[in-house]
């Protein structure tokens, strides 16, 4: 089987943009998106987002996570308090969020960076990514910043 996964940090919001979110924090994204830049009527996407991103192959979802999350905490003050910020919008939910994102998929060639298991011609063993956990400092962050954690996983397997 093969697994594709990413994780970001992101935060959204109706009417601010993600520029004046980098220019609050004091930290470029990865990603952005645009409110209303698909089609403004409705709006799609529906929100402004700003998006810290790790896409790395090989890495379990706590190592991805860490990733993100190292380069987040020191502006821990900072998202917490903009967050707090557009929590106070109208019909604010869920401004930030710790996604993670998995796609399982049949296998296709032996070795791929996302194949779950042994590695059969090499006798090596492959870290297990369908193992992860969040550790205290991932819990911490998340209770500061007021992020949810949300988990999204796809069969896309025949």
């Amino acid at each position: 089987m093969l697994l594709e996964q990413y994780v970001y940090f992101a935060l959204s919001s109706e009417r601010m943009s993600a520029r004046e979110m980098t220019v609050l924090l004091g930290v470029q994204p990865d990603e952005t998106s645009v409110r209303g830049s698909r089609s403004s009527q409705p709006a799609v996407p529906v929100c402004h987002r700003w998006k810290i991103v790790c896409r790395e192959p090989g890495l379990r979802v706590d190592e991805q996570i860490a990733h993100v999350l190292d380069r987040l905490r020191p502006h821990t003050d900072r998202i917490a308090g903009l967050v707090k910020q557009l929590a106070d919008e109208p019909g604010a939910e869920g401004t930030a969020v710790l996604e993670v994102v998995r796609y399982f998929r049949d296998a296709h060639e032996p070795g791929d960076d996302g194949d779950i298991g042994d590695d059969e011609q090499s006798g090596t063993e492959k870290p297990n990514l369908l193992a992860w956990s969040l550790d205290r400092k991932v819990l911490e962050f998340l209770a500061v910043t007021g992020a949810v954690l949300d988990v999204d996983e796809y069969d896309m397997t025949g």
